[in-house]
């Protein structure tokens, strides 16, 4: 059985035909006589748990396209494994990908789930990374069967963008069988490398025949109540108003006026002890969509070894000052894909932030334009332009130029950026490198920037007059069988000048990761050497620990580090540690519970415990219907003195929830509060501000 499974893959061309119906299919998850005239997909592969073999159960995927729409058919056989429907993302699912643009690097995703919830984006990166933020206007139905379930896709070529002409286009698709945490693909796809676009599959003969692009019209109503301190609340109404205009099938512009993030969930609280501003993630959707485009290369998410030259950092704008947000007035994109040439044109304008008469931030005008093209298959080479004006004494702009080059799993990125900031210059190197031999795999990273460099009102590149040369190598060993699944592990060293440090540090590490076959890992890295910061010399030592477990309805996770290194926040050299700690669990289906806590250890110089800072995270997720959600969460604050935890202080306490509908495609209501109370000088909780909000996101598109 094995030996023929194997033959067929080899004798597989992996090419598919989209052939044309006058007859649409009706979208309602059961595949009806007018599916057999499709070409299928069916000979899939599987990844996990076990490489390279035959899936549990068989999986058939049918194609039809007419003048308007491509319609996607799946077939999936449950003889031998029982689904998992549980109203949540670890349920089993079905994906289909595609690159219409003919890019090897960039792809569609649509995923459905046999409870009928749903998820699309963008696989970026030759799948390095991917965005979730697109979302598209499509349609799907699944249906449950005694010995199957069934769904069908319906994509309106006017929703997505492509280049026009291309008759083939990369295709994939994927199972994933829940009960057995497996994962089966139509293309082969390794634990090593995972789906690279670059090697999808062909649909041929693909034709979109529609004429005309969407123009997408989003008028959004709010209402909201605020509350600081002990005033009255302030109750007020206000509107926003957002367009998107696919232009073309490559390019799209989007605009927003006046937009209001009130149904965005707080930042989490951190204890920074380092001397670096801590790094914060894009959450507002104008700003999410496209972030593709507006960045320079990066080996994807997880990559510690690397730091990118973030020189456009879009929490810039409408940033947060003493918990006052910086009005926004209005934003434009434009954006265009295509097989080798993306670009990108950003510009957005805040209004000023004052207390009483007082200027706290003045206007100012924020401005982005970057160009990609494709090289080598599916390397990339890149231009990166940003900048803010305030008036002609006060501004900051930075260019930048990127490339990577790309080869399987194997990637070597390098990043230049000149910056002026109010007449003061500088320049900034960055490089990778991530490599494999056979069973061998060494990563290499470089990092020079000047003293001078500056892009502190554009960009996140907080580590300025550092120089760090870094290089790990080691066995990467995947088994076939067994209950190891991977095993990578390896010793390396960096040496690193700090910023305004004339001496070099040098240190040496350990790493140690295995992957078990039944979804667990853990990962070890043991450091030490000598080390200058702060104008202070010592042996830096740490100790790094994580471990991971994943099932059918939970996820768990828990860690901690130990190291010997500068405490910034009380300016001396000693211990600090933290921890790590979480799970998500379905309690049953439609309702998950998910806790994130962590921990911050502070020693003196005496190595005694001074402070304990604990942070736990809860939340309640409801799933009322797949387009229907509801989620209650509630941040502790504490902190303890020494290990005197009979005196541990409740410092803050961030109470939210957030009801989101989604009524129609790209339509939403949202409820939303968000509460805030930091303890006072009695050491009480005092309200310092609540936002209550009702928003209407309404898509009118024609």
């Amino acid at each position: 059985m094995n030996l023929v499974f194997l033959c067929l893959l080899i004798l597989s061309k992996k090419v598919l035909e989209v052939r044309y119906t006058e007859i649409p299919p009706v979208i309602d998850g059961s595949i009806e006589e007018i599916w057999q005239k499709a070409d299928s997909a069916c000979d899939f592969v599987q990844n996990m748990p076990y490489e390279k073999c035959p899936p549990s159960d068989e999986t058939v995927v049918y194609l039809l396209q007419d003048a308007n729409n491509l319609y996607v058919a799946f077939r999936c056989w449950t003889k031998n494994t029982k689904p998992v429907k549980q109203m949540t993302t670890n349920d089993d699912a079905v994906v289909f990908y595609i690159d219409p643009f003919g890019s090897k690097t960039t792809a569609y995703f649509f995923t459905v789930y046999i409870s009928g919830l749903y998820n699309d984006g963008l696989i970026l990166d030759d799948n390095r990374s991917r965005d979730e933020s697109w979302d598209g206007v499509w349609n799907y139905a699944v249906k449950s069967y005694d010995d199957r379930y069934e769904v069908e896709i319906k994509i309106p070529f006017k929703s997505i963008r492509y280049k026009k002409g291309l008759s083939e286009w990369g295709i994939n698709f994927k199972r994933y069988i829940s009960a057995n945490q497996e994962s089966d693909y139509w293309i082969e796809v390794t634990q090593k490398e995972g789906n690279l676009v670059s090697k999808y599959g062909t649909l041929k003969n693909i034709n979109p025949r529609s004429t005309g692009y969407y123009f997408e019209f989003y008028p959004e109503g709010f209402f909201r109540s605020d509350k600081v301190g002990t005033d009255s609340a302030v109750t007020k109404f206000s509107g926003s108003l957002n367009l998107k205009w696919d232009i073309t099938p490559q390019t799209t512009l989007n605009a927003t006026a006046f937009p209001d993030f009130a149904q965005i969930e707080s930042d989490p609280f951190t204890l920074n002890l380092s001397q670096y501003e801590t790094y914060l993630s894009e959450r507002r959707p104008f700003f999410i969509e496209g972030f593709e485009i507006f960045r320079m290369a990066e080996f994807g998410e997880g990559k510690g070894f690397f730091s990118p030259l973030r020189i456009f950092y879009s929490r810039r704008i409408g940033k947060s000052i003493n918990n006052e947000v910086v009005p926004i007035i209005g934003g434009l994109k434009l954006t265009s894909k295509s097989e080798k040439l993306n670009y990108g044109i950003f510009g957005a304008y805040t209004d000023e932030l004052k207390n009483g008469d007082t200027l706290i931030e003045p206007k100012k005008g924020f401005g982005v334009v970057r160009a990609k093209i494709g090289v080598l298959q599916n390397s990339d080479l890149g231009f990166l332009l940003s900048g803010m004006a305030v008036n002609s004494d006060t501004y900051n702009y930075a260019i930048g130029l990127d490339g990577v080059y790309r080869s399987g799993p194997n990637q070597l990125v390098m990043q230049g950026a000149y910056s002026e900031r109010n007449n003061k210059k500088g320049f900034a190197f960055t490089s990778g490198f991530m490599g494999f031999t056979k069973n061998f795999l060494t990563l290499s990273s470089a990092q020079f920037i000047q003293d001078s460099f500056d892009v502190r009102d554009i960009g996140y590149v907080p580590w300025v007059g550092m120089k760090k040369f870094m290089l790990f190598t080691g066995p990467y060993k995947t088994y076939p069988k067994g209950f190891l699944k991977n095993l990578r592990t390896g010793v390396g060293g960096a040496l690193i000048q700090n910023p305004r440090e004339g001496n070099w540090s040098k240190f040496w590490f350990f790493w140690f990761n295995p992957n078990l076959r039944n979804n667990w890992g853990g990962n070890l890295k043991l450091e030490t050497g000598p080390y200058y910061e702060a104008d202070t010399s010592f042996l830096f030592r740490c100790v790094n620990l994580s471990i991971w477990g994943n099932g059918a309805k939970y996820n768990i996770w828990f860690g901690g580090n130990v190291n010997y290194s500068f405490n910034y926040s009380r300016n001396f050299l000693a211990y600090q540690a933290s921890t790590w700690h979480g799970f998500y669990w379905t309690i049953m289906p439609r309702i998950s519970l998910n806790l994130d806590s962590y921990s911050w250890i502070e020693w003196d110089t005496t190595n005694t415990i001074i402070s304990i800072w604990p942070v736990a995270t809860p939340r309640l997720d409801f799933t009322i219907t797949p387009t229907m959600t509801f989620g209650i969460f509630n941040e502790f604050v504490f902190t303890t003195p020494g290990t005197d935890f009979g005196k541990t202080e409740y410092l803050t306490n961030r109470f939210g929830f957030l009801f989101s509908y989604n009524f129609k495609p790209k339509s939403w209501l949202y409820i939303a509060l968000n509460d805030y109370r930091m303890q006072d000088e009695t050491h009480r909780l005092k309200v310092q501000n609540q936002i209550g909000a009702i928003k209407v996101k309404y898509l009118l598109y024609f």
